[in-house]
């Protein structure tokens, strides 16, 4: 959805899928660069504008999408129907930014299924029961087309990207990575979890709890290629490597951890006397603004690779073969997973040499 032919190739290919004669739900999020664009223009306003007022602004993004691929589709001969969240049904708790889907009445979209039209909703948005505009959070609309996809039955939610699937690594760090045709759900989850980017760990985690089959694929591909993730257990044997190089390290001796970094722990271990805990940047102020208090200190950035599998902690070999490939002291093991800590300089190199060790064989 990033321009007008991106929307008419999403059009062709929705009004493709409806003429095979099944029902079609189109979730679709901004586009190009617009959240961030009117994200801007409300800074020039206010140094420090209301959450409230921003998650309406925000909204707009998704609302201009689902009107101009309405209008695409309409274009070509298929009637189609286009609904904010609200309208949708989307219900949320009040909290403004990263609001938790509560329930899903989805009326006004059934009646357009059953009126023979294609239904297009905004994603990343819902509605208070106070009857406040929300926002989701990052990657929302990827959560908006799970648990609209669990309220309709759907036979699956087909997530569309300009990625033609889940691969056993970043293709981009590792030319040897492959496509996986199917990986269970818990995988999936553990992937995107240590940082796989195809899709959203919470839109997973929703999956996952809603019993919703996923398929991701790319938007130009034909429909139902790509990576399928139905429910499911993480399989014994390695089925990708993920790298997270987006953490910071504290070292906490006798203090305790900030509320702010509630909700971005990646892990918590003992380590040198006291303990380290890695905790996800991407969504707190600059580091350089942060006040930690006694006992706390910075220890920097850094990454981590992890290999999901349970015979990445359940079998020495393997593991013993993944610290050998790494050459690390500072790496665990457990649900599935082995997981290294490396510095951010090694990391497209440590995911390589994890991938090579327990996977392209």
């Amino acid at each position: 959805m990033a321009d007008v032919d991106s929307i008419r190739t999403v059009a062709a290919r929705v009004v493709k899928t409806r003429q095979r004669g099944v029902d079609v739900v189109v979730v679709v999020s901004a586009m190009g660069n617009t959240t961030n664009e009117l994200l801007r223009l409300a800074a020039e306003v206010s140094a420090a504008p209301g959450r409230r007022e921003l998650d309406l602004l925000i909204s707009v993004g998704e609302r201009v999408s689902m009107t101009l691929l309405a209008i695409a589709i309409e274009e070509l001969g298929q009637p189609a129907a286009s609904f904010t969240g609200s309208q949708a049904g989307i219900l949320t708790d009040g909290q403004h930014a990263a609001a938790s889907v509560i329930e899903v009445r989805p009326h006004r979209v059934r009646r357009a299924l059953d009126e023979g039209k294609v239904a297009i909703v905004a994603g990343f948005q819902g509605c208070s029961m106070n009857g406040e505009v929300t926002t989701l959070g990052r990657g929302g609309s990827d959560t908006t087309a799970v648990v609209l996809a669990a309220a309709l039955g759907a036979v699956h939610c087909e997530n569309c990207s300009d990625v033609d699937g889940v691969y056993t690594a970043d293709p981009r760090v590792v030319p040897q990575a492959r496509l996986i045709e199917s990986v269970p759900l818990d995988a999936a989850v553990a992937l995107a979890q240590a940082g796989a980017k195809v899709l959203l760990a919470e839109a997973l985690e929703q999956a996952q709890r809603l019993g919703v089959t996923l398929i991701a694929g790319a938007t130009d591909q034909a429909p139902g290629s790509g990576t399928r993730l139905p429910p499911g257990p993480i399989p014994t044997e390695v089925v990708g490597v993920a790298l997270d190089d987006g953490l910071e390290a504290l070292q906490i001796n006798g203090g305790s951890l900030p509320e702010l970094f509630a909700g971005s722990v990646r892990s918590w271990r003992p380590f040198e006397g006291g303990t380290r805990v890695l905790v996800d940047v991407r969504n707190l102020p600059d580091p350089s603004t942060w006040t930690l208090g006694s006992g706390v200190t910075r220890q920097g950035p850094v990454a981590t690779v992890t290999a999901v599998g349970t015979r990445a902690h359940t079998d020495p070999i393997v593991v013993a073969v993944a610290v050998r490939a790494l050459g690390v002291q500072n790496w665990w093991a457990g649900a599935g997973r082995f997981v290294a800590e490396v510095p951010v300089a090694v990391a497209d190199a440590a995911q390589q040499n994890l991938h090579g060790a327990l996977i392209s064989q």
